[in-house]
């Protein structure tokens, strides 16, 4: 077990961060690449129709993922914490406990979302013409559901254990996978929005496959033997006190932005098309945010655990100067090169690409604030309240993204660009309550693991 666990406690913060928050950013960069692959490929085959219809089924495929995403990064910081406390024990019961939870909420979301993928798909206004490749592209995609809750578990854990690179090596391969199944399916056989769903499937049981066989190898915590999967109920009502809240923030968030696709399908297929386009690019726009927020917590996770607040404090000041100064430079990128930005996925649609422009306008600027707000959060979320993150991303989504983005793109009839400023004002307004929390020192008190053995 040696071999993969990383002491992430001591040597230079900057050093240790950036080792860690690299491969990190990397993992998830390439991951995006996933969906991106299905629409890009799709796009240059099925233009416009194609592209709303990848971005339709791909948004409610992406709430569900972000469930498993949710309560895996609490799993992160749960096993982050007991290696700061070198408690090994606890971690192969956490690891036991998560992957048996995981295997019952994906078989349970695999059939209801199956019931419901048509009703969902019609209550956010797919266009007409999308309709049925979006269905397609949702049913297969739904089928691949433990691939992708397996791969997330796996990842997590070797990052609360402190190892970023060995998910970053499997995520490659199957993203290399996934782009020439796409072209194969979708451009040889022309299978459209189906084949592109086929070829993210097939990819992500191979990531996972390879994930297991890699760590059998090298002395995981975890055996993977029948023998091994033991449920323990402490360790899951651990992993649901933190897990739980951000599994519904990122629920939430992803309604939010369900509620706005419903909102700009109703536009047309162009503008449906637009909106996927923005949305991939953002993607991307944001990992580096997200990424080093994540990579915050999991070394803040580990610091916590050996008592060391200082060293977690500037963990933080570190790693929230090195997201806001990447996020930066893609933001002045998104404001000079819009309409280059979407004519790279389909420069045959002017209305496309238009609608799309108008959108990043106003979006964009979420680049200089949601970072600011992922760093701080990443402290507050290592230390394990997970809760003061639920509620901020409810008010972030549903009291100012949602809102304001009716507000001005429907009331005020500012069209796309009005839509497009929701996110920048909920990242905002989450930015200044989580800046307080963070101040007031509540972070400190009652951290993930206080009340475990």
């Amino acid at each position: 077990m040696a071999k993969l666990e990383k002491n992430l406690t001591e040597g230079s913060v900057v050093s240790q961060l950036l080792r860690f928050a690299i491969p990190f950013i990397l993992s998830n960069l390439i991951q995006s690449l996933y969906n991106v692959a299905d629409m890009y490929i799709v796009g240059q085959y099925n233009q416009s129709i194609g592209i709303s219809a990848v971005n339709s089924g791909g948004q409610v495929t992406f709430i569900m993922t972000n469930i498993v995403v949710g309560l895996c990064a609490g799993a992160t910081v749960i096993i982050g914490q007991h290696m700061g406390t070198n408690n090994k024990k606890a971690i192969r019961e956490t690891i036991s406990t998560l992957l048996i939870t995981l295997v019952i909420v994906g078989i349970v979301l695999m059939v209801a979302m199956t019931i419901l993928a048509t009703p969902i798909l019609g209550w956010i206004n797919t266009p007409a013409d999308a309709f049925q490749g979006a269905r397609e592209y949702l049913t297969i995609t739904i089928a691949g559901t433990l691939f992708i809750f397996g791969y997330n578990a796996l990842s997590a854990i070797m990052r609360g254990m402190g190892d970023s690179k060995t998910p970053l090596v499997f995520v490659t391969i199957a993203c290399v996978v996934n782009v020439i199944l796409d072209l194969v399916f979708v451009g040889y056989f022309k299978m459209a929005a189906r084949g592109a769903a086929i070829a993210t499937v097939i990819a992500q049981a191979l990531s996972m496959i390879l994930c297991i066989i890699y760590l059998k190898k090298n002395d995981f915590a975890f055996d993977f033997k029948l023998s091994s999967f033991k449920f323990y109920k402490d360790r899951l009502q651990t992993l649901l006190r933190i897990g739980i809240p951000t599994s519904v923030q990122n629920v939430i968030t992803n309604f939010s932005f369900l509620v706005l696709t419903a909102l700009v399908n109703s536009y047309g297929t162009e503008a449906s098309a637009a909106l996927g386009v923005v949305g991939k690019f953002n993607g991307f726009a944001i990992l580096p945010a997200i990424a080093m927020s994540a990579s915050v917590s999991a070394m803040v996770a580990q610091n916590i655990g050996a008592g060391m607040y200082d060293r977690a404090k500037h963990t933080m000041h570190i790693g929230t100067i090195i997201g806001v100064s990447m996020s930066l430079v893609i933001f002045v990128f998104a404001q000079l090169f819009p309409a280059q930005i979407l004519e790279f996925f389909n420069d045959e649609d002017p209305a496309m690409i238009t609608y799309g422009v108008e959108y990043m306008r106003s979006f964009s600027f979420d680049y200089i604030f949601a970072p600011l707000f992922f760093g701080v959060v990443g402290i507050i979320t290592g230390a394990g309240h997970t809760k003061f993150s639920l509620v901020s991303n409810i008010l972030s989504a549903l009291a100012l993204r949602v809102p304001f983005a009716l507000l001005f793109g429907s009331v005020l009839d500012m069209g796309m660009f009005g839509i497009g400023l929701g996110a920048p004002i909920a990242s905002f307004g989450s930015l200044l309550l989580a800046f307080w929390y963070y101040k007031s020192g509540r972070w400190m008190k009652g951290t993930a693991i206080t009340s475990e053995n």
